[in-house]
């Protein structure tokens, strides 16, 4: 019994020494708090396991602020417990394809192309020693973070441009160019005297801004509360003159960036900023990348990376001359205005100007609606002759005003004509005889031929947000005149108009394109108007030129167009002018100007520059 009781104990003592070294060592346990601390960015609780906490918490932190990355994953590869030393393998991804968020949460898996096109950086590290095996701290060196980190270095991930693309015009001609620019700053913790500084900065600025002052610098340094103010950014050309001036100033900073401009200081356009964000999504889809070692004097070696490739140039449709020429027929106008012109044969967008009042309200020339007043003629002329009960020369009565439906429609300042053929109603814009017209059209017939020529359709066009305007159905006979002359719930865009112009000229309507080769994509595609309407409607724009409301441009040889009035409660009324001339379609929009005349007036001074250089 003794020596059965004697076995069985030495057993249990055996089992039980067999059982206690089958857990973790301390290495293993060392080693994988230090790699679920790092994964989880938690730089404390990392820090904390090694030799000199305060010095790891700083190169921790570092680590992660200069990479920045979007996936971090720590691993523990391998142990020697005897040595306590432990073999770390870390996987880095940077960009937007990470699976798991900055706690290390799971958040998706990426597609197969989502992770070839991702940036990662992948290595492995050793650490540890004897004091580690002892159940001690893991001894702290850089290098146990990534290889050939030291006290002296740091990490940092950047991207690498693989060149600046260029931004051309119609011709080829460079339109925007990556360019140098300076801001202008003021710093309040410099700059000593502000009275004083803000005395000399003003004069130095005023001829580039008029609106910059002394008040005005004042004003803005106090309600910057501390910060640095950046009073305005300058091209080379505008620094050259009076940077010594600048820099004599206690407290201005000069600092430079790169940004993508016009070739041409001059040419300004809200089309510009939808190719920005093109451009720069082009620089992002081909840029390279790097970890890099940053030394103490600032030199770097790279890590880990690739090198960008170049961007491709973008093409665009704009035409520098219809541009500039656009932009100077409403520069000096005292209300917003906005002129549109399209290609019809194309679809290209050929200028898209405003003044600085339309700019201070955002790119209305695209995106603004208004009532098209009168040049909604067109529409309406086109669903009456579609529905096939007049022809251009049908003879129809156009009083002075008529009540119709219970409201009085008057035509400008009550002019009467008798009875006379639609042409000659359309090209002397009567109200009266277009409102009689609509009472007997179906509640769809204006929506659909409007659509017909792109008014109330939306377009997504590379580089270009636009929208065209909307024309509800209209249930009652009331809501049918209202719409008829361009009023009641009927809207456009000057973008819209544009759209309506060169859709007559080429009888059917063009895919709008900024970028040559990527056309915008509809959301309806109803039937074109019939090419006699649209061959009609031509015609009497023309009439509307050589003896309507538009003779002006009598002497622009075969320009064509429509005016328009629209009014707006208690304020002035809209003036609108859309035009064809040669390959343009276009439309001139002036908010307040009370009258059609200073539209036409402005599609003048738009077309008589350039008629040797009009697309044909």
């Amino acid at each position: 019994m003794r020596a059965m009781v004697a076995v069985i104990s030495v057993s249990a003592l055996t089992l039980g020494a067999v059982a206690c070294s089958s857990g973790p060592t301390a290495t293993e346990t060392a080693a994988q708090e230090f790699a679920d601390a790092l994964t989880r960015r938690d730089v404390q609780a990392a820090a904390a396991l090694t030799s000199d906490p305060v010095a790891a918490a700083a190169a921790i932190e570092q680590m992660f602020g200069g990479l920045d990355p979007t996936d971090a994953q720590f691993t523990v590869a391998g142990t020697d417990s005897d040595a306590g030393t432990f073999t770390l393998e870390a996987d880095w991804t940077f960009g937007d394809d990470a699976t798991t968020d900055p706690t290390g949460t799971a958040t998706a898996t990426p597609t197969a192309a989502a992770t070839a096109a991702s940036n990662t950086w992948d290595y492995t590290t050793t650490g540890g020693g004897q004091a580690v095996a002892d159940g001690g701290a893991i001894p702290w060196e850089p290098a146990l973070l990534a290889p050939d980190l030291t006290a002296d270095t740091t990490l940092r991930y950047t991207t690498l441009a693989g060149g600046s693309p260029t931004v051309l015009a119609a011709n080829g001609t460079p339109l925007m160019t990556e360019q140098t620019v300076t801001l202008v700053t003021l710093d309040p913790a410099t700059v000593g005297d502000p009275a004083a500084a803000t005395a000399a900065l003003a004069p130095l600025l005023a001829p580039l801004a008029p609106t910059i002052t002394e008040a005005s610098l004042s004003a803005d340094l106090a309600a910057a509360q501390g910060r640095p103010l950046t009073v305005i950014t300058l091209r080379d050309a505008d620094l050259a003159p009076i940077e010594a001036g600048l820099t004599a100033i206690p407290g201005v900073r000069l600092v430079k960036q790169t940004r993508l401009l016009t070739v041409d200081k001059a040419v300004q356009s809200p089309a510009l900023e939808g190719l920005r964000t093109m451009w720069e999504q082009g620089q992002a889809d081909t840029a390279g990348w790097a970890v890099q070692l940053v030394r103490s004097d600032g030199t770097a070696e790279r890590l880990a990376g690739r090198d960008g490739t170049a961007a491709p140039d973008i093409a665009t449709t704009l035409d520098q001359a219809v541009q500039t020429a656009a932009q100077a027929a409403i520069a000096d106008l005292p209300q917003q205005a906005a002129i549109v012109a399209i290609r019809p044969s194309t679809g290209g967008i050929l200028a898209v100007a405003q003044n600085a009042e339309a700019s201070a309200q955002g790119p209305i020339a695209l995106t603004g609606l208004y009532p098209p007043g009168s040049t909604f003629k067109t529409v309406t002329t086109s669903a009456a002759l579609q529905q096939g009960s007049v022809t251009a020369d049908t003879v129809l009565p156009c009083p002075g005003s008529a009540n119709i439906e219970g409201r009085t429609i008057p035509n400008d300042d009550n002019f009467d004509l008798g009875s006379v053929p639609l042409h000659t109603a359309f090209a002397r814009s009567c109200n009266t005889t277009m409102g009689q017209l609509a009472v007997a059209m179906t509640p769809m017939a204006l929506h659909d031929a409007a659509q017909q020529f792109g008014l109330g359709v939306d377009y997504v066009t590379p580089a270009l947000t636009t929208v065209t305007g909307s024309v509800p159905p209209a249930d009652t006979p009331a809501e049918r005149v209202e719409s008829a002359i361009g009023q009641g719930r009927v809207t456009a865009s000057p973008f819209g108009m544009a759209l309506v112009a060169a859709s007559i000229a080429r009888g059917t309507t063009p895919a709008p394109m900024l970028v040559q080769g990527q056309p915008g994509i509809a959301d309806a595609t109803p039937a074109p108007a019939p090419t006699a309407v649209t061959d009609a409607l031509k015609a009497m724009m023309r009439e509307t030129v050589t003896a309507g409301t538009a003779t002006q441009l009598g002497d622009i040889a075969d320009v064509r167009g429509k005016t328009g009035t629209a009014e707006v409660a208690g304020q002035p009324s809209h003036g609108w002018f859309v035009g064809i001339d040669q390959d343009v379609a276009f439309a001139v929009f002036i908010a307040g100007a009370d009258s059609s005349g200073p539209a036409v007036d402005a599609a003048g001074r738009f077309l008589r520059p350039i008629q040797g250089q009009l697309p044909r």
